[in-house]
């Protein structure tokens, strides 16, 4: 019957993996969607005296997310299970010894960090000077960063492409969080949500949700490709030949490749240089040197992680990385969360559930300012300012973006198996999650404690902070960057500094100061301020390694190697890598030090041109079999360029805003346009070839993943975990050094194999 030929479910194992990531999509939309939709309405309800509207999309959002995530991971094994016939799926010996060692290993190197920030503030309580404190932090994050590096250096193009295919999935989960938690994620933040209040959770909401896609639509299929980069899936997937006119017959892939290298270079780079801008910033404050040399000077330990041993070093790196950062920002905030008293809590350090309380206040002190004549108007922190359109375009080109980013999306390529790289992108999201989770409640701690400590107050007792962070031109008092009270005085226009009360327009601070600020503005010991530096340098540096790495493989990989000189020996590819890496490096550093935009707006164009530019082609390429190289090749000229284009216009052109979208979400109009043009011209030209096709079944077969073992395959893993039961943890002096031969005897082990 032709109804019930119609009606009858695809049970293979495609067919319920495509129903079940359908699934999962509608339920991410609603939820992404329809709770920010009711936010006016829900606001009027409280819930731990929290505005219910602000926390769904501060809180619940977010971890709807993970929790989700968990549900497919659950969901999609079980369909693999089926496919096994009952026979237990088996992850390689090697990563789960390596597992164990990296444990360990990190655990030890975590007390070894918190017993550091000890020993520094009691070098405070006895009167050390704060600059040396914040001297001691910054050289001795890099100097650990670089010890990674050279103990972890390798020549093996594997390891320095994907770090040997053998990182577990929490650390790789924690190596991505730190690649992810930029310093725009760091630094800009708590500034952002402090500037834009409800506003800002537009960059929560789609950062976050963007990992979804990652997981169900693009990440497992790329790591079963078994690709170094993400240039070389595109040209892999678009294989086709076009007759010119003269007759010749031309094979595209190049132009592909080309083309997604472009892509990649262009957000890649300008993420970079948003990282490169924050360290600056960092350094600059905590050393006192110069902003334009700290730039460079913060250039050195991401050149010694990312030269000698590629992804390999920039893996371990970042795990380490990931443990400062995410102790920096929730020390502080925990500190401030335990002095709240606000009727619901009472010293509670669980920072995200306290904070209601504060926001509260702000909105009372808002109306408070206005009466006392300390603002003329007050912007509500907890309401919408932005039209529901521009909120909702910014988190759907975060979230396309999210997935399209090529520094995330090869952290994917280093995990054993696909069922790896998935668990991967769940630990991912749950270690960024405990920084978003703690971001609105930075924000609304500093906001209260500027609205109630400086707002309000005589010029002549300016907290000192104010004039600090004056230096580096990050606050400025009625106009200008002051860095005493008779400046202040003078910028105001005033006889004396103890009549006049400061009012909230007389007081600026860039949003990419609060965070590193905030300690001080709470006046937390500086201890606490020069870890929360060493967490924004991590954050920064942990970054610009992943980004470098992005950019010097896919210019030594896919474009010297495959379309300049594919007899070029691994030595030479890795010798082309490294030097490209330098010249990266100074050429982001160079752009940084013009200071040519806040880091939050740099990043979010990193991500509209990346959406715009990968995310038609990898999605179709995975999830169309009719895609073909015409189409691509046009979907990347017309989507990505005309984001380009939009970006280029509206921010150096003098261009009105098409509709008023902000160019942060430029993707929203060349998105669309990269999908239509990719679908149409695929449509009028010739299908892909069958070896394309082929290749394709096999991205979506879990019959050719290898996670079927035969018996000799079995075999071979059980002789694997007897020789690496025999590795013993190392005892050596530092954690660099620890990692790079537990991960030299775990290969050591393999190759005896």
């Amino acid at each position: 019957m032709l109804g019930e030929k119609y009606f009858q479910l695809d049970m293979s194992y495609w067919g319920r993996s495509r129903r079940l990531v359908i699934q999962i999509l509608c339920i991410w939309a609603l939820v992404a969607y329809g709770l920010p939709a009711l936010v006016m309405e829900t606001n009027k309800m409280n819930y731990l005296g929290f505005p219910l509207g602000y926390y769904n999309c501060a809180q619940v959002i977010p971890l709807f997310y993970g929790a989700l995530l968990l549900i497919f991971n659950h969901v999609q094994e079980g369909i693999e299970a089926d496919q096994m016939d009952g026979k237990p799926m088996v992850e390689a010996a090697s990563s789960a010894a390596l597992n164990a060692v990296l444990m360990k290993v990190y655990v030890a190197y975590t007390g070894g960090f918190v017993s550091f920030v000890l020993f520094l503030g009691f070098l405070e309580a006895v009167g050390v000077p704060d600059q040396a404190i914040g001297i001691l932090f910054v050289i001795f994050t890099l100097g650990m960063y670089a010890a990674i590096g050279i103990a972890s250096r390798t020549s093996k193009s594997d390891d320095f492409y994907v770090a040997g295919r053998n990182v577990p999935p929490i650390f790789n989960g924690m190596a991505t969080a730190a690649d992810w938690m930029s310093g725009a994620s760091f630094v800009g933040m708590a500034g952002t949500l402090y500037a834009l209040g409800y506003d800002g959770l537009a960059y929560i909401i789609g950062w976050t949700g963007g990992y979804v896609l990652v997981s169900t639509v693009i990440a497992p299929y790329l790591r079963r490709f078994g690709s170094f980069t993400v240039p070389e899936f595109i040209a892999s997937r678009y294989q086709g030949t076009v007759q010119l006119p003269g007759g010749k017959v031309v094979e595209v892939s190049g132009v592909a490749r080309f083309l997604a290298t472009i892509v990649l270079l262009s957000c890649s780079f300008t993420y970079l240089t948003a990282q490169v801008f924050s360290t600056g910033v960092i350094v600059s404050r905590f050393i006192g040197i110069q902003f334009e040399v700290a730039v460079f000077s913060g250039l050195i330990g991401v050149l010694f992680c990312s030269l000698l041993g590629g992804m390999r070093a920039v893996t371990y790196t970042q795990v380490a990385q990931y443990v400062i950062l995410i102790i920096a920002y929730t020390v502080p905030a925990i500190c401030m969360s335990t002095t709240q008293d606000d009727g619901f809590n009472k010293n509670n350090p669980v920072e995200f559930l306290v904070y209601g309380g504060t926001l509260q206040a702000i909105a009372l002190r808002e109306k408070e300012m206005v009466l006392l004549g300390l603002a003329s108007k007050v912007t509500p922190y907890l309401e919408p300012k932005w039209r529901r359109v521009d909120f909702f375009a910014l988190t759907f080109c975060l979230m396309v973006g999210t997935a399209s980013l090529p520094h995330v999306l090869m952290r994917y390529f280093t995990t054993p198996s696909v069922r790896s790289a998935r668990r991967s992108v769940t630990w991912s999201l749950g270690f960024i999650l405990v920084l978003y989770m703690t971001a609105p409640a930075y924000a609304a701690f500093a906001k209260l404690e500027v609205y109630t400590n400086v707002i309000g107050q005589p010029l002549s007792v300016l907290p000192q902070w104010v004039f600090t962070y004056g230096k580096i031109g990050l606050t400025s008092v009625c106009g200008k960057a002051v860095i005493s009270v008779n400046e202040a005085v003078d910028a105001c226009a005033q006889a004396t500094g103890g009549d006049y009360l400061l009012k909230l327009k007389d007081l600026k601070i860039s949003k990419d100061a609060m965070v590193i600020a905030t300690p001080e503005i709470a006046g937390l010991p500086y201890t606490i301020a020069g870890l929360v530096s060493a967490g924004g340098l991590a954050a920064s540096l942990s970054t610009a390694d992943g980004l470098l790495l992005a950019i010097s493989n896919a210019l030594s990989h896919d474009i010297y190697f495959r379309l300049i000189d594919d007899k070029a020996s691994i030595q030479k590819r890795l010798l082309i890598s490294r030097v490209l890496l330098v010249v990266i490096a100074l050429m982001a550093a160079g752009t940084a030090a013009s200071k040519p935009a806040d880091i939050l707006s740099m990043v979010a164009w990193a991500f509209s041109l990346a959406a715009s530019g990968n995310f038609p082609a990898l999605v179709l390429g995975i999830w169309w079999r009719r895609a073909n190289a015409q189409g691509a090749i046009v979907g990347i000229i017309c989507g990505w360029g005309l984001t380009l284009t939009y970006l280029l216009g509206t921010v150096y052109g003098g261009w009105e805003l098409w509709g008023g979208i902000s160019n942060v979400a430029a993707a929203v109009f060349g998105l669309p346009v990269g999908f239509a043009a990719n679908i149409i011209v695929s449509l009028l030209t010739a299908p892909p070839p069958d070896n394309v096709l082929a290749m394709v079944d096999s991205l979506r077969d879990f019959k050719v993943t290898g996670e079927d073992l035969t018996a000799e395959e079995l075999e071979d893993i059980k002789e694997k975990e007897e020789a690496l039961a025999r590795i013993q943890v190392p005892q050596v002096s530092n954690t660099g050094e620890a990692t790079a031969e537990a991960t030299a005897e775990v290969t050591a082990a393999e190759a005896s194999i």
